[in-house]
């Protein structure tokens, strides 16, 4: 019997949805899997994973995230996970974890060796499983901001978010705190988010006391005061929105958002 053209348009368009669905599901497993055949890590998979679930779909939020968002605050040495489904949606806050220890003060990072935990605009670009502190996600220090305005042949390296909590310029949570985080930036890898962004600030900006101390520290210095409002405002549109801006950085090494 021969098939209408019609319904052959019919069934090659079904034919490429499935086909894309299994290949979304191939390129999240895959990753996922690549994860887990290291044996640090699927132990913590077995361990994590379903509390991980559990704790999703009490706070109605899909499992498993496709799309997340981390922000730290020095400061007040808390680093947060914001996650949703879809870049049409608004990101949900989805747990705190305490920074355990910090080196440095306030201000970015400027050359290796100062110990100073960065500020700015990063994202994670490195999955350490056999991390001395446990395990590592390693993020984009320096970035395009930071190689014009750092020092151009010592700009510092090697920062990660990682547990063990000792630090000597990164950011430290517990070894509990570092599998659940390294559980959900896996499925985001997976489910195709190449580029999880990390917002480091100095302070929490809503917090009265937090924003009297940065001010005092930047009182006496213009640049590093002009360095700190353009994070308030990547801050303060994340709050109004909860949705990221688009975030450039001009030849100056400032950041412009849009």
């Amino acid at each position: 019997m021969k098939v209408p053209k019609i319904m052959k348009r019919k069934l090659i368009i079904i034919v490429c949805v499935l086909c894309i669905a299994l290949s979304e599901a191939n390129a999240q497993n895959s990753f996922v899997d690549y994860q887990k055949s290291f044996n640090r890590v699927a132990d913590v998979f077995r361990r994590k994973e379903d509390t991980l679930r559990k704790q999703f779909a009490a706070k109605d939020l899909e499992w498993p995230v496709r799309d997340m968002y981390i922000r730290s605050f020095k400061y007040d040495s808390e680093l947060e996970v914001w996650v949703r489904n879809s870049s049409q949606e608004e990101y949900k806050l989805f747990k705190i974890y305490k920074v355990c220890a910090l080196a440095g003060s306030l201000g970015p990072k400027r050359i290796q060796g100062d110990y100073q935990v960065p500020e700015g605009v990063y994202y994670i670009n490195e999955f350490k499983h056999n991390s001395a502190y446990h395990l590592s996600l390693g993020l984009n220090y320096p970035n395009a901001s930071d190689k014009l305005l750092s020092d151009s042949l010592q700009p510092g390296g090697d920062i990660y978010i990682h547990g063990s909590c000792v630090t000597q310029g990164c950011i430290p949570i517990t070894n509990a705190q570092i599998e659940e985080l390294y559980i959900l930036t896996s499925h985001a890898k997976g489910a195709g988010q190449d580029f999880i962004p990390v917002h480091i600030f100095p302070v929490r900006f809503n917090v009265n006391k937090s924003v009297v101390y940065l001010n005092n520290q930047t009182k006496n210095d213009p640049e590093l005061k002009k360095f700190e409002d353009r994070l308030k405002e990547v801050y303060e549109r994340f709050e109004k929105t909860k949705k990221l801006p688009v975030i450039a950085v001009d030849t100056r090494g400032d950041y412009v958002l849009y």
